[in-house]
């Protein structure tokens, strides 16, 4: 007899994709069979319909924060969530900011530390 989470037998796993843009986040619960990918649950889910913008041919996805393949298998539980484009790159934002004078909002060490 096939163990929970194994990924053998018929007992669909839940998993859920989520989907967030600066007005709304979504998590949709999905129900997909053991050994299905990130595309089987992203197909499932019917995000598409909810969010037409999201190009599933294009999009990065991961799982739980982690850059992954459509074509990764998942286990009970995994989060599959669809990354949007970053609007701005961060370097450079760093970079004009430092250009500027401007403190970083968070993680950057002030001259006074250390000292």
């Amino acid at each position: 007899m096939a163990e929970p989470g194994d990924g053998q037998g018929g007992e669909p796993i839940a998993v859920e994709v989520a989907y967030a843009r600066p007005d709304v986040q979504l998590v949709l619960p999905v129900q997909v069979p053991p050994g299905a990918t990130v595309a089987d649950a992203l197909s499932s889910s019917r995000i598409t319909e909810r969010f037409p913008e999201i190009d599933l041919e294009t999009a990065k996805v991961g799982i739980f924060g982690k850059l992954t393949r459509m074509d990764t298998v998942l286990k009970p539980r995994d989060r599959v969530e669809i990354y949007r484009p970053l609007i701005a790159d961060p370097k450079e934002v760093r970079r004009q900011r430092a250009a500027e004078g401007k403190p970083t909002k968070k993680g950057g060490a002030s001259s006074s530390e250390g000292s």
